[in-house]
């Protein structure tokens, strides 16, 4: 069963808005079994939505619309579908009732202009709106059933909750679709293709099918395995066994097989062993500690962030001896470890982090170009330092050495039995 979203509204084709709605319709959509195969976002057209609707009607067996039921001149969604469906436009006297109501209910006096939204086109059955004036509109042609929501999510959620329970499930297909997650660091997108195609390949003819598809985001790759199959407990069975798959290839390259993000895996870890953490940061400029305590709960295990940007405040907040800086710069290891060092035991934290390098777009030397970030990360008296060369802008840069410390951090953590306290470490 292969589903359309639309999304009517000029205002999401601009930098300001961008459409959520389509986001939760997909999850609701994919639970009874409908494949979602094309989102578009139209402006307040009429020709241009007619297009667009009359090209998808051509094709799926579902077309939620969401928007462009308002009373205003811009709200063309209802004519635009009367001339797909080549069915007039006709009053709803009873939902001119219920609008009127609705402003009487609060002491005002129903605008003629809102007549407008009891235009239904001829053969729709109206789907009530708790929540707004507009009603929304469910038509059918042939075997394809089309849905006319509101846009604001306030409303748009119930209604559609509704449409699904009593009309879209019984049309669902008897397999939903189920989603897992997995989040990748260290790795190219080419590398762990090649490592783990051999794996997904099968997965297609298995009893419960699973799609798998690769995505490159910054500082990670994301898998995003898909299984069809009956029920929850069938496709929880199925991903599982798809992810021991790829872990056993990919191993701790795999820091999440839930969705999660990397601060939210590593406060976890943490907190499991009652650690606390203290981090300097220099180039990143605090992006660290944001990014960790982004995480509900990191007070938990947080102590403190500083921003050593100067090599003074690198003296004065963390300790790093000024020989140290004359002799081997502000961006080197050594200088890294002393940030890590110097952090973690001024805050008496069981993890100290330290991040210096250069984000650009100046700064940079033949010898230590833009992209340089050299990270160190102490663990009581386990420390591991490296140097990076990242790409990209100054923002990229910044992420991807946040997302590098942190990363030093987990597989640390993870030559570290769970159940230690503090202050044991396991060695090796």
């Amino acid at each position: 069963m292969h589903a359309c979203i639309v999304a009517v509204g000029s205002e999401m084709l601009t930098p300001f808005r961008v459409d959520t709605n389509s986001l939760l319709i997909t999850e609701r959509l994919n639970q009874i079994g409908f494949d979602v195969r094309l989102k578009a976002v139209v402006a307040d057209h009429v020709e241009e939505l007619a297009r667009v609707v009359d090209g998808a009607l051509a094709w799926a067996d579902l077309v939620v619309i969401t928007g462009g039921l308002g009373p205003t001149a811009d709200d063309i969604t209802r004519e635009a579908v009367a001339r797909v469906l080549g069915v007039p436009l006709e009053v709803d006297e009873r939902i001119v009732d219920r609008i009127r109501e609705r402003f009487v209910r609060r002491g005002m006096t129903m605008p003629d202009i809102n007549r407008r939204q009891a235009m239904v086109p001829r053969g729709a059955v109206v789907v009530a709106n708790p929540n707004g004036t507009a009603p929304g509109l469910w038509l059918e042609r042939g075997s394809c059933a089309i849905v006319l929501l509101p846009g604001p999510p306030r409303e748009m959620t119930p209604m559609l909750d509704a449409v699904l329970r009593d009309r879209l499930a019984p049309r669902g297909s008897a397999a939903g679709l189920f989603r897992r997650v997995l989040k990748v660091t260290g790795r190219t997108e080419s590398d762990v293709d090649a490592a783990i195609e051999p794996i997904y390949a099968m997965w297609p003819s298995r009893r419960v099918p699973i799609s798998t598809t690769i995505l490159a985001a910054l500082g990670q790759i994301e898998l995003h395995l898909t299984a069809r199959a009956p029920g929850r407990i069938d496709a929880d069975a199925a991903l599982d066994t798809a992810v021991a798959e790829l872990q056993a290839v990919l191993g701790v390259a795999i820091y999440s097989t839930d969705g999660r993000p990397l601060e939210s895996v590593v406060g976890e870890m943490l907190r499991e062993r009652r650690f606390t953490i203290a981090v300097a940061e220099s180039c990143t400029g605090g992006l660290l500690a944001s990014r960790l305590t982004d995480v509900p709960g990191s007070s938990d295990y947080v102590e403190r962030g500083v921003v050593c940007y100067s090599n003074r405040s690198k003296t004065e907040l963390a300790g790093v001896p000024e020989s140290l800086l004359v002799e081997h710069g502000a961006v080197s290891e050594p200088v890294a470890e002393a940030l890590a060092t110097g952090i973690r035991v001024r805050a008496d934290t069981d993890v100290g982090i330290g991040i210096t390098g250069i984000a650009g777009p100046g700064g940079g030397t033949p010898d230590k170009p833009v992209g340089t970030v050299a990270i160190a990360v102490t663990v009581r008296e386990m420390a591991r330092v490296r140097t990076f060369q990242f790409l990209g802008g100054r923002e990229m840069v910044k992420f991807q050495s946040a997302q590098a410390a942190m990363n030093m951090l987990r597989l640390m953590l993870l030559k570290l039995d769970p159940t230690f306290w503090p202050g044991r470490v396991a060695k090796g």
